[in-house]
């Protein structure tokens, strides 16, 4: 068994019902060779299907399992600062966030864990390096990704590799910055947004694989995206570039 820091896993769920059972499968097989730690489903109203009943099931036959409802939630990244925050509140000292619906290989999670547990304040998951990937993704989603790390790159002044992937996980003094500091992302820019604001912490990058069954990015999420990029940009043009 392969030992680490007191660790949590939080996952926001939305109409996973479909997956729930591979997902929660997959994750018993790398968890169940490490020491114990716990796996946070958080649940808002958005959900429509199953997945709360499924969740509450899972925690109830499973004690690694909590779950977390959550309807005061207005969007994703309260669904992520809530799950980050149940956990900081719970004493972890490592945490890692990611996607359900098969989008994330929880394969990977020894290595964020190994990363975090060797001195690295954040590890962030790169599909644009070795061992990293990016399948049944269109050539939109591609671009979407891979252009984003680009720009905000470019604009902010960062180097790394992937800018915009949502598996990623943080020691618990970084986690109690961040569920305190007044994120101006509401949607997927909440992780670039994060490593802008980290760039300055002992990070690594953790080779990933990626699915996107995830839902198409809205344009409403675009643009907020935008508007939080070039608020950085000018903020930094100006002398004053914010961090965490």
């Amino acid at each position: 068994m392969l030992y680490y820091k007191n660790w949590a896993l939080v996952v926001p769920m939305a109409n996973e019902e479909l997956d729930f059972k591979p997902f929660v499968e997959m994750i018993n097989l790398v968890v169940n060779e490490l020491n114990p730690g716990k796996i946070y489903f958080v649940i808002d109203e958005v959900s429509t299907d199953k997945t709360l009943e499924l969740c509450q099931e899972q925690s109830r036959t499973d004690s690694r399992y909590i779950t977390v409802w959550a309807p005061e939630n207005k969007n994703v990244v309260d669904a992520y600062l809530k799950g980050l925050r149940v956990a900081y509140d719970a004493g972890h000292e490592l945490i890692i966030e990611m996607d359900a619906g098969l989008s994330h290989d929880p394969r990977a999670l020894p290595m964020f864990l190994r990363v975090l547990n060797e001195g690295n304040e954040c590890a962030f998951g790169s599909r644009f390096i070795n061992g990293g990937s990016m399948a049944n993704s269109t050539i939109y989603r591609r671009l979407l990704s891979k252009g984003g790390t680009i720009l905000a790159n470019l604009l902010l002044g960062t180097k790394l590799y992937d800018m915009t992937s949502g598996f990623q996980g943080f020691h618990r003094e970084i986690v109690g910055k961040i569920i305190e500091y007044p994120l101006r992302s509401k949607a997927h820019f909440y992780q670039t947004e994060l490593r802008y604001l980290l760039r300055k912490k002992r990070s690594f990058e953790v080779p990933i694989h990626y699915q996107a069954p995830s839902p198409r990015v809205s344009a409403t999420a675009i643009k907020n995206a935008y508007q939080t990029l070039f608020y950085y940009f000018i903020m930094r043009l100006r002398g004053h570039s914010p961090k965490i």
